[in-house]
């Protein structure tokens, strides 16, 4: 699989905290800050290029109880993430400039902030990248905002605490997540290939693995298997 463009050529670790394009015109670092306040539910860093999904998501979450950052292109994102220190990011993955990818591997690697991805495309290679950079959950538009809030509040409650003591190999809350983020792949195939809302996803992934007499989790790990394999076969 070829790995995406641009992914370890920018000197990430070289990023300033107070200078750059977004916060040298006072549009990138302050932005958020009219979308509640922080203390609700958690900040949300939401990246996305086309400014009316943007605003849309930003409205949406914030009026669910979210305070809102938002960006319309990785860089301000990394000078947004850097600054304001976000609890989840909603990436976008094509953009032009930085993808997605780019920033999703920054924020894992730099900063410890977990991530989720909103996409129009779920082709083979897509998914095993998001697979391989440990997206909490990968969603699939067109989504409206009341199936995306869902996912959201889902990703929250699963998502590592930073700062925190690595918990034992075997504990409980690890293992679920990495169940949880399976079955949030698994979905997001369905949800693309059969045109499905995450609900019709849900129903129709829980018959596969009732008529397969296994677990949904394992049916998940399936179909993620042979979505890879016909990736590699490619």
């Amino acid at each position: 699989m070829n790995s995406v463009s641009g992914l370890g050529d920018r000197p990430f670790g070289n990023w300033p905290e107070t200078t750059g394009r977004g916060a040298a015109s006072g549009t990138a670092a302050g932005r958020g800050a009219a979308y509640g306040a922080h203390g609700g539910k958690g900040r949300i860093l939401v990246v996305d290029d086309d400014r009316l999904v943007l605003a849309t998501l930003t409205h949406g979450l914030s009026q669910a109880g979210y305070d809102v950052l938002d960006a319309d292109n990785g860089d301000d994102a990394i000078l947004i993430a850097r600054q304001q220190r976000p609890d989840l990011a909603l990436l976008d993955i094509r953009m032009e400039g930085m993808s997605g990818f780019d920033v999703a591997g920054y924020l894992r690697d730099y900063l410890q902030i977990p991530f989720m991805f909103l996409s129009a495309f779920a082709d083979e290679a897509t998914v095993a990248k998001v697979k391989e950079l440990g997206a909490l959950a990968y969603l699939v538009k067109p989504l409206d905002i009341h199936q995306i809030v869902p996912a959201v509040e889902a990703a929250f409650a699963n998502r590592p605490a930073r700062g925190s003591a690595e918990p034992a190999p075997d504990a409980p809350v690890e293992s679920q997540e990495a169940l949880d983020r399976v079955e949030a792949m698994a979905l997001g195939i369905l949800m693309h290939r059969y045109s499905l809302t995450r609900a019709q996803a849900l129903a129709r992934l829980q018959r596969m693995a009732a008529e397969q007499k296994i677990s949904p989790v394992d049916q998940a790990q399936r179909l993620i298997e042979a979505v890879e394999q016909l990736a590699l076969g490619a």
